[in-house]
């Protein structure tokens, strides 16, 4: 059993701004100042300034000197660099988890994996749900694999990562249903320890989103940019 620490003012903080970053509420290059957040939600400026350091780390704010905290950027490099690292790192960890897994082990994600065909297939669509139930199921996995690198750095890119999610979903349900298709195989891989081909089917589908997101962002800069000239 892990023994979790109760989240800290900071962290809620950080959590509270990051949501609003990844479901672009704040948008890209937008300043957060300190001072309004600390009035928003009665806290102190100091708890907010940790709470950005946090929200660096996670590259959702960028801090400059003299200019503060913004909302970082994204652009087609970003993405790109983003994809780059995260498509190997999930085929690190789940290579691992098709190899240590034991009897019951992966019983709960089973049944996570069922909640999400639920969400997919709703007529309402719950992108929100179904992000969150698929990094529920990640977290599953880390027990079992237990990297303690690994998972800080898969945690750290989660809100980085959910924030292009928002962006390549954008409520259609084509987008809805490769994700069910997905989650249904790769559980399937890792159950009968197929690690031959779960490198290069997380590949293909890490790079279907890579290029679901670079079109969606093509989109998104097209709308905004009559009001920026």
């Amino acid at each position: 059993m892990r023994f979790q620490a109760p989240e800290s003012l900071s962290e809620q903080i950080a959590q509270h701004i990051g949501h609003r970053i990844v479901k672009a509420q704040l948008k890209p290059k937008e300043r957060i100042q300190e001072l309004k957040v600390a009035k928003e939600l009665d806290v102190s400026r100091g708890s907010v300034r940790e709470a950005l350091l946090i929200l660096e780390r996670r590259h959702l704010v960028n801090i400059f000197p003299r200019k503060g905290a913004v909302v970082s950027e994204l652009s087609a490099h970003h993405i790109n660099c983003l994809y780059d690292i995260y498509i190997n790192l999930i085929s690190m960890h789940i290579t691992a988890l098709a190899i240590l897994w034991k009897d019951g082990e992966l019983d709960e994600m089973i049944q996570e994996v069922e909640k999400i065909n639920k969400l997919t297939s709703s007529p309402d669509k719950p992108v929100d749900k179904v992000i969150e139930a698929s990094f529920a199921l990640m977290s599953m996995t880390y027990p079992i694999v237990n990297n303690l690198y690994l998972e800080e750095t898969l945690e750290n890119f989660k809100p980085a990562i959910s924030r292009t999610y928002y962006l390549a979903m954008k409520l259609r349900q084509e987008q809805l249903d490769e994700t069910r298709t997905f989650f249904n195989k790769l559980v399937s891989k890792v159950v009968k320890r197929d690690q031959a081909s779960i490198e290069q089917f997380i590949t293909e589908y890490g790079e279907l989103q890579r290029s679901l997101v670079l079109q969606e962002l093509k989109v998104s800069i097209s709308e905004v940019a009559p009001y920026l000239k």
